[in-house]
């Protein structure tokens, strides 16, 4: 319990980007691999990912009591992902507004009532600043866009163009909020909420694509299972890119490897692994291939 509580006083600091604070999922920590927190000041996010029994879960709630009176932490939200709906509690304070996650002087929309993700990926945070040293006056394709913070990012650091896909419409409606808020111009922003299986010939369209991003969930009932569907997007890239593109590829599985990203690019042909785009330092790992794993490529000059 102690490395919990000692993260919150060290990382909870009023005004501070988004960030987590304590990372058990990594196995750095025995006996607290089921839980995590996150602060999206002045948010502080506990996550379960198993239930505890309900001695440790009483010892928590006493524990988080010292913090009633810290006035940069105005609310700590319980959430309960091992159960269905991920429904959640909060030990401190009541959700009322808005609230955002802030990073490099961008603010992202965030939902902690109705979702099991609140709606923005902490761990993606060095993928973001790639993409934002990369992207000046060039194309970009988002896939699996979600609530479009790879868009915002590109869209304030220069891109020409950001096309996001993604099926869940009401997440790309949050994407537009992000982009609004952040005072972006959306005239060379679209939002596509399509199955980007059923969608290539219209992704093709916007394009040739300069940059894309491919960042999917490992699996989705009835719409993406990492093993099969993967590579399907890797085959149609070369129809999508530029002659001189990059693509940032993203994989979230722990039962899949470095070398499942590498084998389908190397298949794929005419590519060029340029980055291993390393997990940000609040996600240690004790097995690094089943955390984030995440490559940069680049077409080759060659193909």
């Amino acid at each position: 319990m102690q490395p919990i509580i000692q993260s919150i006083h060290h990382g909870a600091k009023a005004g501070a980007d988004a960030c987590r604070l304590f990372h058990g999922r990594g196995h750095c920590h025995p006996g607290l691999e089921f839980i995590s927190v996150d602060w999206f000041a002045p948010v502080l996010l506990i996550s379960l990912y198993k239930e505890p029994n309900a001695e440790w879960l009483a010892q928590l709630s006493r524990e988080i009591t010292q913090f009633d009176h810290q006035p940069e932490i105005a609310n700590i939200i319980l959430q309960h992902r091992y159960m269905a709906g991920a429904p959640s509690e909060s030990l401190k304070g009541k959700l009322e507004g808005d609230y955002y996650a802030q990073e490099r002087g961008l603010k992202f929309r965030l939902n902690f009532k109705a979702n099991q993700n609140a709606g923005f990926f902490l761990d993606m945070a060095n993928c973001r600043q790639v993409l934002r040293e990369h992207v000046k006056g060039k194309s970009v394709l988002n896939l699996f866009a979600y609530t479009c913070a790879f868009s915002v990012v590109a869209a304030e650091a220069g891109a020409a163009q950001v096309v996001n896909v993604d099926m869940a419409k009401g997440a790309l409606n949050t994407g537009r909020t992000n982009h609004q808020c952040n005072n972006i111009d959306t005239r060379g922003v679209s939002f596509l909420g399509h199955d980007i299986f059923k969608s290539w010939g219209k992704i093709r369209r916007y394009g040739p694509y300069d940059m894309v991003i491919i960042d999917p969930p490992s699996f989705q009932a009835g719409s993406f299972n990492v093993m099969k569907d993967y590579q399907k997007i890797v085959r149609k890239l070369p129809g999508l890119l530029s002659p001189q593109a990059q693509v940032i590829a993203c994989l979230n599985s722990p039962d899949l490897s470095f070398s499942f990203l590498r084998e389908l690019f190397a298949d794929a042909r005419g590519f060029v692994e340029k980055q291993l785009i390393a997990t940000p330092a609040s996600f240690p790992e004790v097995d690094a291939e089943k955390g984030l794993k995440t490559l940069l490529f680049e077409t080759s000059r060659e193909a």
